[in-house]
């Protein structure tokens, strides 16, 4: 950055204040204050209880998915043994 055409004092330049992108505390609480006004307290309690819900779901799903898993049964009846040409005894005739 050319010092030349640089419009901060020494102070602001030391702090890294009056940078484009960077924002003070009253900027973060005129934030804060709309954002109450708009949503209220209610919703804005709702909503992070719906996040925090979320985030042990999350969590339970992982721990979860380490756990190894049993052999399952196949779900699928036995099938019953074919009778094959060797063991099919003729009938007799008398």
């Amino acid at each position: 950055m050319d010092r030349s055409r640089d419009t901060r004092s020494a102070a602001e330049r030391e702090m890294g204040v009056g940078l484009m992108g960077s924002f003070s505390i009253w900027h973060w609480l005129i934030v804060l204050v709309v954002v109450l006004l708009l949503f209220g307290r209610n919703k804005i309690s709702d909503v992070m209880g719906d996040v925090a819900k979320g985030i042990k779901s999350f969590k339970r799903g992982m721990a979860e998915d380490e756990t190894p898993e049993a052999p399952r049964a196949l779900d699928r009846p036995q099938a019953e043994p074919v009778a094959t040409a060797a063991r099919r005894e003729e009938p007799s005739v008398r």
